[in-house]
């Protein structure tokens, strides 16, 4: 297939993001086993490349590849890193940490869901006080970018509550890794995550954990809950065979190599800088049509807006998103059980350009469908 016959679509979702042709195109390579050490090769040097993104000294931090979405990720690091008798805290302000308290339950594991509202950052001083209170928690969980509203947790600052209590840290940067930049010793992360089809505009089904050795090799003690998801059982047999323990997505592969090739070209500023342009661009062409973000400027991560819908009675979001769909570009619904919402990305290879040209279109959408411009609220 000719590059040039390739479609491209505009995906304002939160993941998958838009690819470059070249990504796509890295996946037509010859056959080839799995098993062999020209594959190996290729999987050492990612694993390696992984770390450096999240600028981790190689000697005390490695990854650890899995098939599957972001949320496998979550399960294997809470499944795999509690010790026997302890217990879990879910710093939970939105639906992303709300599904580790998810798989929590499905383990049956002792947890304490520290809820905040959704809107709002945690509160350092609840969290604080609830680690002293509960001197069992050996392992503190929260989301980095909450991708349900685009909120930005402060993980260095609970990163560091979580040390000071002798916990492990884990957060979930599936819609920040590779985006926004991670320092992860800085920012006091023990375990950070992200699956290659988000910040690294790869494909779906291949996902990584990145965070200290010393800390895997530490759980090979602690009680078994999975087999396919134990994160010491793939690390291990990683460091023995330079495979995957079960049989990775091979062509999913050759696309990440290829998306880290691209994200080492653009360089970490300039493609933070990318996704802040973007970014920018999706609030000017909200403001100019009058709606509403649903979490404060300030406290947005940079990555994703939550919209309130209109209160204009012909607003229907389906009518409107397939509007879009149909001339290339793909909204998405909220996810925030108290508003009605949709959301607007600044992920994958796309620019600034990409969302004016969206925005003739959506504002074309709300014509077509009566929608008053500029937007109002009641309240």
């Amino acid at each position: 297939m000719n590059n040039n016959q390739i479609k491209r679509n505009i995906l304002l979702n939160p993941g998958p993001s838009t690819t470059t042709d070249t990504v796509k195109m890295a996946q037509i390579v010859p056959d080839i086993c799995p098993r062999e050490k020209e594959f190996a090769k290729l999987m050492k040097r990612l694993r390696e490349d992984l770390v450096k993104i999240v600028h981790g000294d190689p000697d005390r931090y490695v990854s650890v590849l899995f098939c599957g979405s972001g949320t496998l990720n979550i399960d294997v690091c809470i499944n795999s890193l509690l010790p026997a008798d302890k217990k879990v805290l879910v710093i939970n302000n939105g639906a992303y940490s709300a599904r580790a308290v998810e798989i929590c339950q499905y383990y049956g594991l002792p947890h304490i869901d520290l809820q905040f509202p959704s809107d709002l950052r945690p509160d350092l001083a609840v969290v604080e006080k609830t680690l002293q209170e509960n001197p069992d928690i050996a392992l503190v969980h929260t989301t980095h970018n909450e991708t349900g509203t685009g909120i930005l947790n402060p993980i260095r600052e609970i990163g560091a509550l979580a040390h000071q209590y002798g916990a492990v840290f884990t957060v979930d940067t599936t819609s920040t890794l590779a985006m926004r930049p991670i320092d992860i010793e800085a920012d006091n992360i023990d375990f950070c995550m992200a699956s290659a089809q988000k910040g690294l505009m790869a494909m779906t089904g291949l996902s990584f954990v990145i965070g200290s050795r010393k800390i895997i090799e530490a759980s090979k003690d602690y009680p078994k809950r999975s087999y396919y998801c134990n994160l010491y059982l793939q690390y291990d047999f990683f460091e023995k065979t330079g495979e995957m323990h079960f049989t990775p997505p091979v062509q999913t592969v050759y696309a990440a190599v290829q998306a880290l090739k691209e994200y080492w070209a653009e360089g970490e500023e300039a493609k933070w800088a990318r996704h802040t342009r973007i970014f920018e661009a999706i609030h000017e062409g909200l403001d100019k049509l009058g709606f509403q973000d649903v979490i404060r400027r300030e406290w947005q991560a940079g990555l994703v807006v939550s919209v309130l819908y209109p209160d204009d009675p012909n607003w229907d979001f389906e009518k409107i998103h397939d509007f879009c769909y149909e001339r290339g570009f793909t909204i998405y619904p909220g996810k925030i059980s108290t508003a009605n919402t949709f959301r607007l990305c600044a992920l994958g290879a796309i620019d600034e350009q990409d969302i004016r040209d969206f925005f003739r279109v959506f504002t074309g959408a709300l014509s077509a469908y009566h929608v008053a411009m500029p937007v109002h609220y009641d309240k």
